[in-house]
């Protein structure tokens, strides 16, 4: 009984075990997806934000806003572009530890920015923007340039997948219309006929040259041979005109 209870236990104990297991994850997966749809909350209402800022206020403000957005738009359409394709081509992961690298002077340009748009001063803004202009741009096209990369090598192998599929469904396609590939000989009967016909005319010149006899007279030269016929009846007999028909012994 004491080992039945034992076993009793260990079983209650793994269950539980396993229950908290799963109840762990999900509430992380739970947390995962909140925290995903607060952050993409977030970003959507400070892409409006900036958007209505660059419409709305005019100069330093506004261009400020514009760059923001501007970097914020390159870097998070190279950064889905490459985890989009990294998993089928493994040759991304470089591409991926560079934009990396990259992502953190992005976030360095978007800091100085964010607290240049709450400056008050108007002056220090406009003196500063050139710089940051500058640097803004340098981001975006080496993200631009990773983006474009991606896309052209995902295109290229689409390409050469495609055309790899082309030529084999094209074989495939000659194989299951072999009938139309193979030609009917047509000249085979008649060099069959020919071939058949050659014999008869040796044998022919043959029978004219047997009628030499010893004295070197020539014979006349005979009709040639008529095909033989394999079945004759008594009543397709040939024969002459003169010749009367034999009557059978009834007959009176």
């Amino acid at each position: 009984m004491e080992a039945v209870a034992v076993i009793v236990a260990l079983m209650f104990a793994v269950f539980v075990a396993l229950g908290v297991i799963a109840v762990v994850r999900s509430v992380r997966a739970v947390k995962r997806g909140v925290d995903r749809t607060v952050t993409q909350a977030r970003r959507t209402v400070e892409d409006t934000r900036l958007k209505a800022k660059q419409y709305v206020q005019p100069g330093a403000p506004g261009e400020v806003a514009e760059l923001r957005l501007s970097l914020r738009t390159s870097m998070r359409a190279t950064q889905e572009a490459l985890r989009a394709a990294a998993p089928d081509d493994p040759s991304l992961s470089e591409a991926l530890a560079l934009f990396k690298r990259l992502s953190t002077h992005g976030q360095e340009i978007d800091a100085d920015l964010k607290r240049l748009e709450a400056e008050p001063d108007k002056a220090r803004v406009a003196g500063s923007l050139p710089e940051l202009r500058e640097r803004v741009e340098r981001v975006t096209h080496s993200a631009d340039s990773l983006r474009w990369a991606a896309q052209d090598r995902a295109r290229q192998f689409a390409d050469d997948d495609l055309a790899m599929l082309s030529e084999q469904i094209r074989m495939e396609a000659g194989a299951l219309r072999h009938w139309t590939t193979e030609e009917e000989p047509q000249a085979a009967p008649t060099e069959a006929g020919a071939g058949a016909r050659t014999p008869g005319a040796g044998t022919g010149s043959g029978t004219g040259s047997a009628g030499v006899g010893a004295e070197g007279v020539t014979a006349p030269e005979t009709e040639p041979e008529r095909p033989a016929i394999t079945a004759r009846d008594a009543w397709r007999q040939p024969g002459y005109s003169w010749q009367k028909t034999r009557r059978p012994e009834s007959t009176t």
